[in-house]
């Protein structure tokens, strides 16, 4: 999601909300797994991004970033240096070294899904596996913070303060998002902050998490496509993402693969 400001209220979910909520994630994780193991060198983003909306329409859900805002796909294929938005060309041909990070939504009886993750293609550098290796853990870092009482802050600086530990750096320019009825709902989760700031959370609230991490500077550079979003030193970045629930036994992870 990119950063908007203003305010805005935040919403809190009824029981056969978050019902509909978890069918949304679940069909989001499977197609997740399915195409992680579908990774070859060779296949191109367009084969995946088939792959993606053949199972989301299979599972009686629609994919939710298909013309969303204009976006032209239904999945986001981001190779190397791509950040997010990458689009799913069937010239983007993945090959041996690469990483690619996956982010896909969909949408189930009125309710939405959203999660990301990133996979190696073959054998990848160290440092490639190193950053996806962090910006996962920086995730379930996250969302350990993502409980009753703590707020928005205390998520943000869980991921900022174990990333830039580890020598890499977060990307301040898009962020988490509350989601429901619609796919980007408050509040805003950035991947930076201090604890202790930002809004209470509280049960019932349903955010997606989403550290997108770099090798290098976390200043971004958009493509003429007008969509895929790059480092502007063409360092490596990794994106993992999941659907989450406060409860007030802590969180639960709804798009959970």
């Amino acid at each position: 999601m990119k950063v908007t400001r203003g305010p805005a209220k935040i919403k809190l979910r009824a029981p056969w909300e978050i019902d509909l909520l978890r069918k949304a994630n679940a069909i989001v994780a499977e197609v997740l797994l399915t195409l992680k193991e579908k990774i070859v060198p060779g296949i191109t983003a367009w084969d995946l991004n088939r792959i993606a909306e053949e199972i989301a329409l299979k599972r009686g859900a629609r994919p939710a970033f298909k013309g969303y805002r204009g976006y032209p796909f239904s999945l986001c294929v981001s190779v190397n240096e791509e950040i997010v938005h990458g689009l799913p060309l069937k010239e983007k041909v993945l090959k041996e070294g690469d990483i690619v990070s996956f982010d896909f939504g969909t949408i189930y009886e009125g309710y939405y899904g959203d999660a990301a993750l990133t996979v190696a293609v073959g054998e990848v550098s160290e440092e490639a596996q190193r950053l996806m290796e962090v910006t996962e853990k920086a995730l379930y870092k996250a969302i350990e913070k993502a409980r009753v009482g703590n707020r928005v802050g205390d998520i943000s600086a869980a991921v900022q303060n174990y990333v830039e530990k580890k020598g890499f750096n977060v990307i301040r320019d898009f962020v988490g998002h509350g989601i429901g009825e619609s796919l980007h709902e408050p509040p805003e989760v950035p991947n930076f902050g201090r604890r202790g700031k930002g809004p209470r959370l509280m049960a019932g609230m349903v955010i997606a998490i989403e550290p997108m991490v770099v090798t290098g500077s976390y200043e971004v550079e958009i493509l003429p496509d007008g969509w895929t979003a790059i480092t502007k030193d063409r360092g490596l970045a990794a994106h993992y993402e999941h659907s989450v629930v406060i409860t007030p036994k802590g969180p639960e992870i709804l798009s959970k693969i």
